[in-house]
């Protein structure tokens, strides 16, 4: 019985852990790699795993740096079950599906220009790997305990962090020793807009456990939305056009959310809004169809729209084209567009023709990785280089930390205190300062915490039975 680490330890992306147990091995999440120059050469390795010796994965939330790899495991052999929640099930076609199509694109891109004596580089996957991939995926309800294999047990909660994500409870069983292990998946803040909160545990042996904003506090979410209206107002005086690079998934949704929740307030008329977008027009028509998983406040607009979107000034891009027309505009436009870190998609031909205007706002609404071109933004670099092209950088630029998907140190803080007894903690899924320092905060609560790293083994069997359920 025992837990290994692979992926997502000492770093944000690429979430990939295996437990063992009765006999079976399960991954939890098998994530894409973001970030850095040496990101797509390490995506191609050979998993460090025995692909073909996996029973199952368990899946947490359908972002790439948690589901981005599943493709590829499929590509190399892998055959078993993919267990997840039904609203994760449908989000994961538009998510795996746009990064098929990514990956072609980059690898023809590659080829025009490689050297003559070059071998022709193939994408990452295909979509007939995509399309194989969402074939195993086996769908199950929340809040509901499943046998996935005899002496495994899971149950799936809300995390709160996009639409359909989870944290993961297993109930393990092995030479009549059971423990249970609990893994947080990545989780959103409290009060968040749309969205449940993260559902409050009671207890574990054992807890997996994400740290992205462990060293950080986000903005009062409150302050954050007049924050975000008053940079609206002075983008409006400054006579240029907003940028937000966002995700697909989530973030996309949520500001849609709040531009119509504001309306009136913030002057959304006098803007044209543009979901520049195919995923997230797509992603958007999942959410909609998912409002058994909306809080109240969500499900009380919804039943006011009556239809989705509810801007009146929304313009849905989803042809190459109609991204392109965008560019006539020079004034009042608000462009959403992926990727979220800008290491990819059609923000870059909006960042490529805007960021050296100092009328244009860029807006900036989570986590960027190190090594990613939304990372050198938020850094101020001075010059950016977007498609070979180097950019003498001007454009205003803002963070809005409050509309994070991610929890902040206290949000996380707040989920592990209500779990009885202080179950010992293994941080996943942030840099190496964010995690030591949610360590050291957790371990004042009376915690026994650790910083995983890749090929770290936890022997389940040897902790101390704590769980009550």
């Amino acid at each position: 019985m025992e837990l290994e680490f692979f992926g997502a330890a000492g770093e944000v992306t690429g979430s990939c852990h295996i437990v063992s147990a009765a006999g079976k091995q399960l991954l939890l999440d098998c994530g894409m790699i973001q970030g850095g120059r040496d990101a797509p050469a390490r995506n191609r390795e050979a998993f460090p795993f025995n692909v073909q010796a996996l029973d199952a994965v368990v899946l947490s939330h359908a972002h790439l740096d948690h589901c981005g790899r599943l493709p590829l495991l499929v590509q190399r052999g892998f055959r078993g079950p993919i267990y997840t929640n039904r609203a994760c099930r449908d989000l994961l076609p538009v998510l795996l599906k746009d990064s098929a199509k990514l990956a072609a694109r980059d690898a023809e891109r590659r080829n025009r220009h490689r050297d003559e004596d070059d071998v022709d580089v193939e994408p990452l996957y295909t979509l007939e790997d995509v399309e194989q991939t969402l074939k195993l995926v086996r769908p199950f309800s929340y809040d509901e305990r499943h046998t996935l294999f005899p002496g495994i047990t899971a149950r799936v909660r809300d995390a709160g962090h996009i639409l359909g994500s989870s944290s993961v409870e297993l109930w393990l069983e092995e030479a009549g020793v059971t423990r249970k292990l609990l893994f947080s998946g990545d989780l959103g803040q409290y009060d968040s807009p749309i969205l449940l909160d993260p559902y409050a545990f009671q207890s574990a042996d054992v807890v997996l456990m994400e740290s992205t904003y462990g060293n950080r506090l986000h903005r009062d979410r409150l302050a954050t939305e007049v924050e975000l209206g008053e940079l609206l107002e002075a983008a409006w005086r400054d006579g240029g056009n907003v940028i937000i690079p966002a995700f697909a998934i989530g973030r996309s949704q949520e500001l849609l959310y709040l531009f119509a929740k504001h309306f009136e307030a913030w002057g959304m008329a006098r803007w044209r809004i543009f979901l520049d977008s195919p995923m997230a027009i797509e992603a958007s028509r999942v959410y909609w169809q998912h409002d058994e998983r909306y809080d109240q406040e969500a499900l009380r607009l919804r039943a006011d729209f009556g239809s989705m979107p509810p801007l009146p000034n929304l313009v849905l891009s989803r042809t190459a084209d109609d991204s392109k027309s965008i560019n006539e505009m020079r004034r009042g436009a608000i462009i959403i567009a992926g990727s979220g870190m800008c290491n990819g998609g059609r923000i870059l031909h909006h960042l490529k023709r805007q960021a050296g205007c100092r009328e244009c706002h860029i807006v900036f609404t989570g986590f960027q990785a190190p090594g990613t071109l939304g990372r050198a933004i938020v850094d101020r670099s001075e010059k950016i280089r977007i498609h070979g092209q180097q950019i003498d950088f001007a454009a205003q630029v803002h963070t809005l930390g409050g509309l994070s998907a991610h929890g902040d140190q206290h949000d996380l803080l707040r989920w592990y205190g209500s779990l009885a007894d202080r179950p010992p903690v293994y941080l996943v899924h942030g840099e190496v300062s964010a995690a030591e320092a949610l360590a050291i905060e957790l371990e004042k609560t009376g915690a026994k915490v650790t910083v995983a790293t890749p090929g770290l083994k936890v022997a389940l069997a040897e902790l101390p039975s704590l769980a009550h359920d």
